[in-house]
């Protein structure tokens, strides 16, 4: 590029490329006529605004036989492109060596792109100047004008979050997020010098959560980048009386400290969410506080105290007709309903299980809270596997990656995938079974999720056990084990302990191995109060020394898995 460079000189085919150094994409032709209008733009369109048809023409031409201008458009006469690296080659010297042209050449486009949208838009389609006016303004400086004008009043309509929860345009917000931070670093809100335009306190923690959120919706719960945002949200909270924006920073660290399997810091969270909510005697700060202390205390084992949290949220929530006060990830009301149900099924209320987890699914409809339906039909996921359930798996595993594909959600996707694959090889397509779990644990860990690994272990081991595969069934649940015991993920535990009963019993092993994972998991269930897993040990220890009475040897153990 800079010999192109060197061989134009400061003519005006430079000045054309630089102009499409300001755009990500094929600029059209309104959009370049705001650029050339009167008056010039001092190192940039000097050389442009006089010109006349026939020369405009004949410096395009020239650009496209060396190909750094792409050829013309029959639809679209008047668009200009060219290729991205010629772009950002040209973008990147216009903004670092004639900073007062670029901004003003933003400045210009930003306005242009605010007034083509219409006031409120309906559709992403419509909505598309809008996020490149955003995106323009952050660019002249105007960061203030951006959010304020136009993200709040116009993209996400004040606290309805439109763009986000109506539209599903959480890539294309995450895309406009970026702009407000310095050099794409999240955990930075970007500054300026121009006056008015700097942000406030209070902006900086807005766009910190709204990034946090839309970053851990499409790249994962467990992002490090959305946790940098909430870290330093919660900083900015500290010198201001801001209880609604601290709650947001803190919920946003749970949710990464819970996914990531760091249960104790998850607990420390939710416990100052409790009285941050208690303090303010505010029910939607409650509801959620109580969806915290559930999750942590359930995926801990603790299944009582988690099932009287989660249906505190819920009471609290039809009780209050509870009006959110801030955007989430996922409707706390559906989070308590569907901890509710899992703590139940656990506890032997299977009835009350299934009714939790079916309102949890309404619920997330109801609102149409895309990233709440995805949890639902996820945990939903989990009853079906555990009431031993496969075509309820893969029904509720297919509809939930057909919607985490179509709202681009990678950690719930991850976790359809492992559903679908347990759900498979329990119909006997064991291979593809393995492998689809396998895939579903490797995208799960990408997301940096660390949280209920143990358990898809567990499912994998299952399919190799099916398999015929027992060896490695063992290893796999070892590796499980492993985990929950440095993570403190407790909640399938006693489950882990009979599986490994079951395979070492096929296998052979010494009979006091086996006697004692199958006496394990009965008394873990006992200590957890989980009716569901101690009934289950126990059953299977029972059907074990069934068999060896009946005079089975070696690997003619064949116990259920259910």
């Amino acid at each position: 590029m800079s010999s192109y460079h060197s061989w134009f000189g400061e003519g005006p085919e430079v000045s054309v490329l630089r102009l499409l150094g300001l755009f990500d994409r094929p600029a059209d032709e309104q959009a370049l006529g705001v650029l050339l209008k009167p008056p010039v733009i001092p190192g940039l369109t000097d050389s442009l605004v006089s010109l006349s048809p026939g020369k405009w023409r004949t410096i395009l031409a020239k650009l496209r036989r060396t190909r750094l201008l792409a050829g013309e458009d029959p639809y679209r006469p008047g668009q200009l492109d060219a290729h991205p690296l010629v772009r950002e080659y040209f973008g990147d010297q216009l903004r670092g060596h004639r900073t007062p042209a670029w901004q003003e050449a933003n400045r210009r486009l930003y306005h242009y792109y605010r007034e083509a949208a219409p006031p409120l838009p309906e559709s992403v389609r419509t909505m598309e100047p809008l996020f490149l006016a955003v995106a323009c303004g952050c660019e002249a400086g105007l960061l203030s004008d951006a959010l304020h004008e136009v993200y709040l009043p116009r993209i996400q309509r004040g606290n309805t979050s439109f763009a986000g929860k109506v539209l599903g345009a959480r890539g294309a917000l995450v895309s406009v997020l970026a702009h407000f931070f310095e050099g794409g670093y999240w955990g930075c809100p970007g500054q300026t010098g121009i006056e008015d335009q700097n942000l406030t306190a209070e902006d900086q923690i807005f766009l910190l959560t709204q990034a946090g959120l839309h970053l851990t919706a499409t790249r994962g719960l467990a992002t490090p980048e959305a946790r940098g945002c909430y870290e330093h949200a919660e900083t900015l909270c500290q010198p201001l009386d801001h209880p609604l924006a601290l709650y947001s920073a803190l919920m946003g660290q749970w949710l990464v400290s819970n996914v990531t399997a760091n249960l104790t810091a998850a607990m420390s969270i939710a416990q100052r969410l409790y009285s941050l909510a208690q303090k303010q005697n505010d029910p939607a700060l409650l509801v959620g506080a109580y969806r915290a202390l559930a999750g942590t205390w359930y995926f801990s084992g603790n299944f009582e105290t988690a099932q009287r949290y989660a249906r505190r949220g819920v009471l609290l929530w039809h009780a209050e007709s509870v009006q959110p006060q801030v955007e989430e990830v996922l409707a706390p009301a559906v989070a308590c309903l569907f901890y509710d149900g899992l703590s139940s099924w656990h506890l032997g209320e299977i009835a009350s299980s299934r009714a939790s987890i079916s309102e949890s699914i309404s619920l997330a409809k109801e609102l149409n809270d895309m990233h709440a339906l995805a949890a639902a039909l996820h945990f939903a996921g989990f009853l079906g596997h555990f009431e031993r359930n496969p075509a309820e798996v893969e029904r509720l595993a297919s509809e939930l990656i057909e919607l985490s594909a179509r709202q681009v959600f990678p950690f719930w996707l991850a976790g359809g995938q492992a559903l679908r694959g347990w759900a498979r090889s329990a119909f006997g397509n064991v291979a593809e079974g393995i492998a689809c779990i396998a895939e579903g644990i490797a995208d799960w860990r990408t997301t940096g999720g660390r949280l209920v690994v143990p358990y898809w272990l567990a499912l994998k081991a299952e399919a190799l056990h099916v398999g015929d595969r027992v060896p490695e069934a063992l290893e796999t649940i070892r590796e499980a084990e492993a985990l929950a015991d440095t993570s403190g993920e407790h909640w399938w535990r006693a489950e882990l302990y009979r599986l490994r009963g079951i395979f070492m019993a096929a296998m052979g092993a010494d009979e006091a191995q086996i006697e004692a994972s199958f006496r394990a998991a009965i008394r873990i269930g006992k200590e957890q109060k989980s009716v569901s897993l101690e009934k289950r040990a126990a059953a299977t220890h029972a059907e074990y020394r069934r068999q060896k009475a009946s005079g089975s040897k070696g690997r003619g153990f064949r116990l259920p898995l259910c």
